[in-house]
């Protein structure tokens, strides 16, 4: 489960730079590699980085046991 997590917050990282790309500069990473933002590859990027949110939802919770 910990590399799924791990995996789940590099993704929320490249949506949050994408996110800061969006803001600043009127660029969309994702829309640009993939033509477009309605692409089916670009809305599968869209949907993982969606889901690993809701993963990484679960790390506010989880206990350190280190």
């Amino acid at each position: 489960m910990e590399t799924i997590k791990k995996i789940a917050l590099v993704l929320v990282i490249i949506g949050a730079i994408n996110w800061l790309l969006v803001g600043a500069f009127q660029l969309d990473l994702v829309a640009t590699i993939f033509g477009s933002s309605t692409n089916i590859l670009a809305r599968v990027v869209y949907i993982l980085i969606g889901i690993c949110g809701l993963i990484s939802i679960t790390m506010l919770f989880d206990n350190d046991r280190r």
